[in-house]
């Protein structure tokens, strides 16, 4: 069977039931024999679709060659083609990643927005990925130490970003034999000769070496893939029950029992998954570790996630930026909102009043109160008299006594009158603004 009749019997039996009927493909075609070879094999299967292509800007007049190369294709089978012009070197300077990166982050970011802004009919990208380039990104997210999923190869069909990648079945020798018999013209990147980035070095060199010793390396490479493929889903299978037997959710927070994590005898990868969408790192795993023994409020934290030892519990949390807003509350206002909550103002009369006791809810002496007050963060150096007492006491021992977590702490709200505080809001007032013998009018406020 030739490898037409392959591919369209490949993507009947693995992609067409997962499309719409009238769906839109958007083929990334560079102008190499890979990509062409895409091309004709769509058009062939009559699939439609349309042809965009990346120009880099990093080779000079080959990199308008190849432009020039692809519009060509594309008008020779009278598709629309969309072509994007990237200055790669300065992106790359600019986020501190190498061409190779920067060049994979510039694609994709400009296919999504193809996909998403430019057709009404669903679409997918489709890439020209196959066999061999599979076996490179898996040997070398080996040597990365990516884990076990960098090592079930690249995806056939992605899903969430709705990413086709049809040929992955096909060798490479394979799309240059299709081309050499159907007489399709392709151009070369000089840059694939060169051992400059690390995939031609694998290509050129490491993989050749390997295959003088194991000549089937290639092929039980796939065979691992394949296998390995299956151990993922078992893998993933025991890492949810895992996690459904460790995490507590409380709001935005992931609370972990200490003393159950610490008996998992898998504890490294365990941890591991615990904590990769949260912005950390495989290396932080051992500070995880460390983390379980040490004292109450110690923690380590990602770029947007922090970690926190808090007594029998880990918690993951995520990071807020430093709350510097201020709320003036006059005395005719009647409600303030503020972070994800907000404060009913009332004024009430004595013989009206109620008693109630809630922390959330602060009945103050009227007259002992000065307008505007001020609603803000607490910060270090805040004091108060608490309510009962007549001695003031530093906000930050008030919170140790109260047992509050790291967490707790940092979102914690006061109410202040003429720089004093009248109320810690959800947990406690001032004694100078309680309301005595001789009150009037009360001042009740309402979280």
């Amino acid at each position: 069977m030739n490898l037409l009749k392959r591919f369209q019997e490949h993507y009947r039996q693995h992609f067409s039931t997962f499309f719409p009927a009238n769906n839109k493909f958007i083929l990334a075609v560079s102008g190499g024999v890979d990509s062409v070879v895409l091309v004709d094999l769509f058009a062939n299967s009559n699939l439609d679709f349309v042809i965009a292509h990346c120009n880099f800007k990093l080779r000079g007049e080959e990199s308008e060659r190849d432009e020039n190369f692809v519009k060509a294709l594309a008008v020779k089978h009278s598709k629309e083609t969309f072509v994007k012009h990237f200055d790669t070197k300065t992106y790359a300077d600019k986020n501190k990643v190498s061409i190779q990166v920067a060049a994979r982050d510039l694609r994709y970011n400009w296919f999504k927005e193809l996909q998403t802004s430019n057709f009404q009919l669903p679409t997918f990208l489709v890439t020209a990925h196959h066999q061999n380039d599979n076996i490179e990104t898996v040997l070398i997210n080996f040597f990365r130490g990516t884990g076990i999923q960098g090592l079930t190869g690249i995806n056939a069909f992605d899903k969430e970003r709705r990413i086709v990648r049809p040929l992955l079945p096909f060798k490479k020798e394979e799309l240059l034999k299709y081309a050499t018999e159907n007489d399709l013209a392709f151009v070369e990147d000089s840059s694939n000769a060169t051992n400059k980035y690390t995939r031609n070095n694998f290509r050129n060199q490491i993989i050749p070496l390997v295959k003088q010793h194991f000549p089937s390396a290639e092929g039980n490479l796939l065979n691992n893939i394949h296998r390995l493929n299956e151990v993922e889903l078992l893998y993933n299978e025991s890492v949810e029950k895992y996690k459904k037997s460790l995490i507590v959710l409380k709001g935005e927070a992931l609370h972990i029992p200490i003393l159950k994590l610490k008996k998992v005898k898998t504890l490294h990868t365990i941890i591991w998954e615990l904590i990769k969408d949260f912005s950390f790192n495989a290396t932080q795993v051992n500070e995880v570790i460390k983390l379980l023994d040490s004292g109450n409020g110690s923690y380590i934290q990602s770029t947007t996630y922090r970690i926190i030892n808090n007594r029998n519990w880990l918690i993951i949390t995520p990071l807020k930026e430093e709350e510097s807003l201020t709320f003036i509350i006059e005395k005719d206002d009647k409600i303030i909102e503020f972070g994800n909550a907000k404060i009913m103002i009332e004024q009430v009369h004595t013989s009206n009043f109620k008693h109630q006791t809630s922390n959330d809810i602060a009945t103050l002496d009227f007259d002992a109160v000065e307008f505007p007050l001020v609603l803000r963060k607490w910060k270090q150096g805040d004091y108060f008299y608490p309510l009962g007492m007549t001695k003031k006491q530093k906000l930050s021992k008030f919170f140790i006594n109260q047992k509050l977590s790291l967490t707790q702490k940092e979102n914690v709200w006061v109410i202040e009158s003429n720089k004093k505080i009248v109320w810690i809001v959800g947990y406690r007032i001032d004694n100078r603004f309680r309301i005595i013998e001789h009150t009037q009018q009360i001042m009740k406020l309402s979280v």
